[in-house]
């Protein structure tokens, strides 16, 4: 080959390796443009937290979920395998804050052989659309408070308090409860303005600390009450005992996520750890907690109750004692029931994994009780804890409940990824911190509308439960509508397991018992 057929070659070799050259760049300078293009639509969109907050590389995180639909059986656990909520539970929230396809297909994903699994009774005539109706009115306080609070709703916000929450979280839950005709508790941390933007109903909870209506010293005051009962979107007043948490310990907020703002309303230093009692100081008997309570009661004019988690039960019983011996205008308007695994704030494991009874146990112990003492009707009940899908408000219902509250739902709704980083400020939805870089991805006026569509679909499918089992509300649900897995893989009727007082009473006459 001689000089020049060589140096065509070579020309030629140049001329090519040119071209791939500019096609690189131009190939770079589109991906540049394209990776761009996908960071300004991604902070300038409110819809979804994290492509917000982490512009592009948030993407992933969608594709992976979508990929992992297909790939889940080789890689990933199942549906139902994640604590302390599965993909099945969170994927429902999801899709009922979105207010999207809830629908599913080729069967469930459920097992049906677990114990303490709930299954429903359907009736061979369910009620017809047209013969359904809402959920009937209840109303709190009747003939002992001054304003008792009367409501429809059965699925309300529960208490998670400004400071563990973040500003454009506790703005949009206001919004969002306000729309969807819901009560938001206030949590231990005080009312804050964020708290009544929306014009929702408020129920303020009143914790250790008294964050919010305390004096000087720490202590519960009058005027502090008074002030805030003045604010007529408040209508009930929760003085609380404990939570699910952390049963037998005060409120825990780190310095870190106590702001100048959240210190002013809880009435506390700016940047120090926020450590409530593990106790009220004013009272620590059965009497002490019901003068408390008539007491808040007659100051605000308010329906008030309080909130436990169940442990040791013998001093509900002389709780209901001692209203019989002093009257019911000392009992309390409302009981809420915590669950042992409940609550999203920070939390000692040892407590968090060990300490209380779950819900399944306190619910229809707590009601059972009311009933014997003929306190029902008086004393309206809440429960609280993991309540998050149809089927468990559905079954509090059936239970007994009167309301059901729900915390770590909505903060799904919001936006959360169950990060478990709530006690970190490093949120990274923007749920609970109060970094501005990370709060930035929350926009209150979208997660609001997903607050809103949350509640709407998990209270019509309620609905779709108990029309199922023949009944026309959700309240009418019962416990013979219920069956429980039990130890043997075998259903078993939930009146049979756990049944009511009027049920044990005619089983005592059946068998000559009394």
């Amino acid at each position: 080959m001689d000089l020049e057929a060589v140096a065509a070659i070579r020309n030629f070799a140049v001329q090519v390796l040119q071209v791939f050259a500019l096609l690189f760049a131009f190939a770079l300078v589109l991906l540049v443009l394209y990776v761009l293009y996908l960071y300004l639509s991604d902070v300038s969109q409110t819809k979804q937290a994290i492509r917000r907050n982490f512009p592009v590389l948030g993407r992933f995180r969608y594709t992976f979920e979508h990929l992992g639909e297909f790939f889940r059986q080789y890689f990933f656990s199942l549906d139902r395998e994640e604590m302390p909520f599965n993909r099945a539970q969170r994927s429902w929230v999801y899709r009922a804050a979105k207010n999207v396809d809830s629908t599913l297909a080729f069967g469930s994903t459920r097992p049906l052989n677990q114990p303490g699994d709930v299954i429903f009774l359907n009736h061979p005539f369910p009620t017809l659309e047209k013969d359904a109706v809402p959920p009937r009115e209840v109303t709190v306080g009747d003939g002992y408070a001054r304003e008792p609070y009367t409501t429809s709703s059965i699925f309300n916000i529960s208490g998670m308090s400004f400071g563990a929450l973040s500003v454009p979280a506790v703005t949009a839950l206001s919004r969002g409860a306000a729309q969807a005709g819901i009560w938001l508790n206030s949590g231990e941390g005080g009312l804050s303005a964020h708290h009544l933007v929306g014009g929702c109903d408020i129920v303020f909870q009143i914790g250790t600390a008294k964050y919010g209506v305390r004096d000087t010293e720490g202590m519960l005051s009058d005027d502090k009450l008074r002030e805030v009962a003045d604010h007529p979107q408040v209508k009930m007043f929760e003085l609380k005992l404990s939570q699910g948490a952390k049963p037998g310990k005060g409120g825990i907020l780190p310095g870190i996520k106590v702001t100048e703002e959240i210190a002013r309303v809880r009435g506390i230093p700016k940047g120090l750890d926020s450590i409530s009692p593990n106790g009220h100081p004013e009272f620590n008997n059965v009497d002490g907690l019901l003068d408390m309570l008539h007491r808040i009661r007659q100051v605000t004019g308010k329906p008030t109750g309080f909130k436990t988690v169940v442990g040791n039960t013998g001093w509900l019983h002389e709780l209901c004692e001692s209203v019989e011996r002093r009257g019911k205008e000392f009992a309390p308007d409302f009981i809420t029931i915590d669950s042992a695994d409940g609550g999203s704030g920070a939390a000692p494991q040892s407590l968090m994994d060990y300490m209380g009874l779950p819900i399944n146990r306190s619910l229809p112990l707590v009601v059972d009780l009311l009933e014997e003492y003929g306190l029902r009707n008086r004393v309206k009940v809440i429960c609280a804890g993991k309540l998050l899908t149809p089927s468990m408000v559905a079954w509090a219902l059936a239970m007994g409940a009167d309301f059901v509250n729900c915390g770590r739902g909505f903060m799904f709704a919001l936006g959360c990824i169950q990060a478990m980083q709530c006690n970190r400020n490093t949120c990274p939805t923007g749920v609970t911190t109060h970094n501005p870089d990370l709060q930035q991805g929350l926009d209150p006026l979208d997660k609001a509308e997903r607050v809103y569509n949350y509640a709407h679909n998990l209270v019509y499918e309620v609905g779709t439960i108990a029309h199922s089992c023949g009944v026309t509300e959700p309240r009418q649900l019962r416990r013979h509508h219920v069956e429980v897995i039990d130890e043997r893989g075998m259903a078993v009727p939930l009146s049979a397991l756990v049944p009511d007082v009027k049920s044990k009473s005619v089983i005592a006459t059946d068998s000559g018992e009394g």
